[in-house]
């Protein structure tokens, strides 16, 4: 599971003493602690799961990326060099991720398999493929990829 995946990870990087390793697993240590709580309060009693769990990771990496092209912009690159630094720790407990060939190859799959017909199913389309490739396909390119094949 890729809570114990985490805490080890955090284990070893303090014996290693790999500063930042130990400050990026923290950080999302930090941030899954938020979620269980919130989720918590949402009656889910064993915190999130882990394609929400995935999620929160995709999310990190994406924030990580914004901050990089704000930093080259305002010349601080080695706050950019940081913040990458940062994002191979992160994609270190990622799954593999999709190319774009097997994204297309998925969506079509499972346009095909629900009979999506239209724009109108483009929600269930995205809410089904969210919930099989938690973590592996970037869902920004996927929306594209789906709305082209529903609308024509």
């Amino acid at each position: 599971m890729l809570r114990s995946r985490l805490n080890e990870a955090l284990k070893e990087a303090m014996r290693a003493k790999d500063q930042r390793v130990i400050a990026t697993v923290r950080l999302i240590l930090a941030a899954l602690k938020d979620r269980d709580i919130a989720a918590r309060g949402r009656g889910q009693t064993d915190g999130i799961d882990e394609a929400e769990l995935l999620s929160m990771l995709q999310t990190m990496i994406k924030q990580r990326r914004e901050s990089i092209q704000m930093y080259e912009q305002g010349g601080r690159l080695e706050l950019a060099q940081q913040e990458q630094e940062e994002i191979v720790v992160i994609e270190g407990f990622m799954p593999k991720q999709m190319t774009e060939d097997e994204t297309k190859a998925a969506v079509a799959a499972l346009i095909q398999e629900i009979g999506a017909a239209g724009v109108k199913d483009m929600g269930r389309v995205m809410a089904d493929l969210r919930s099989r490739y938690a973590g592996q396909m970037d869902f920004a390119k996927a929306s594209g990829l789906v709305r082209q094949a529903l609308v024509g």
